[in-house]
């Protein structure tokens, strides 16, 4: 059997599985979209997880439990007379070949940019009012920033290299420092965020992920702190009766032993 054969027959036997789970569970059956939406955000961070640290057997995992929910939303819908299984699928498949004229039309493109800028220009043409009308506004604030500034330079709304992009650091680290010498803790936010939004689209320019950079650091963070922790323990101290200096001295060392990525 070949692999699509292989994947359609496991799909369907997904399909089948909630058909007698939402006619035979108790909890199946008491589910709405409402009381899934925490959950499919809960399943999502966790596929977000496993890719982060490039846990393959993680990821296999949460994107089975991501294919369940979708699978349930879709049951729901038909349920509801608002849309079914087929109707979902139809629709993604017409949306891609739709959007993709260059593989089933007569549209040439020379990159990957150029494919980016004609699927803005075929959104705009199916009704959508603005290039950032697609970012949702539940998204993480890292996150969103990232698709804001990769959508405005789909319309050429975009600095012309990382050397632009740095003064425009620079000049916000000084509109902060400023901000912050005034007292105006709003203005100060205000002038944090933009510094914040200008060295994002800094790692933007650098081909970095600004969103799993700062996983990693925090996730640096955490095994440095935790093992100063373990280490103070095994010295009979607590952090909390340890001085700056002596729990320097400790950071210090466990980041000279090994470097976490």
């Amino acid at each position: 059997m070949a692999a699509s054969e292989q994947a359609t027959t496991a799909f369907g036997q997904l399909v089948q599985i909630m058909e007698e789970l939402r006619e035979q569970c108790p909890w199946d059956r008491k589910q709405t979209i409402h009381t899934l939406r925490q959950q499919s955000i809960e399943e999502l961070y966790e596929l977000a997880d496993a890719i982060s640290t490039s846990d393959w057997k993680g990821i296999k995992e949460e994107l089975g439990d991501l294919f369940l929910h979708l699978v349930f939303y879709a049951k729901i819908g038909t349920e509801q007379n608002q849309f079914t299984l087929d109707e979902v699928l139809n629709g993604i498949c017409e949306k891609l070949i739709r959007r993709h004229p260059h593989i089933y039309g007569d549209v040439e493109v020379k990159d990957a940019e150029e494919v980016k800028k004609n699927w803005e220009q075929l959104k705009l043409k199916e009704g959508k009012t603005s290039v950032l009308s697609g970012v949702p506004q539940s998204l993480p604030a890292t996150v969103k920033a990232m698709r804001l500034q990769e959508k405005a330079k789909q319309v050429g709304f975009e600095w012309d290299n990382r050397e632009q992009v740095w003064d425009k650091v620079e000049e916000e680290m000084q509109e902060l420092h400023a901000a912050v010498a005034s007292g105006d803790q709003e203005h100060a936010e205000e002038e944090f965020g933009d510094l914040v939004f200008s060295l994002i689209n800094y790692a933007r320019f650098l081909h970095l992920d600004a969103e799993n950079a700062l996983e990693r650091t925090n996730r640096k963070f955490i095994h440095r702190f935790t093992a100063m922790e373990a280490r103070a323990a095994a010295l009979g101290k607590s952090l909390r009766d340890m001085t700056l200096t002596e729990m320097d001295a400790l950071w210090n060392d466990i980041k000279a032993e090994k470097r976490i990525t």
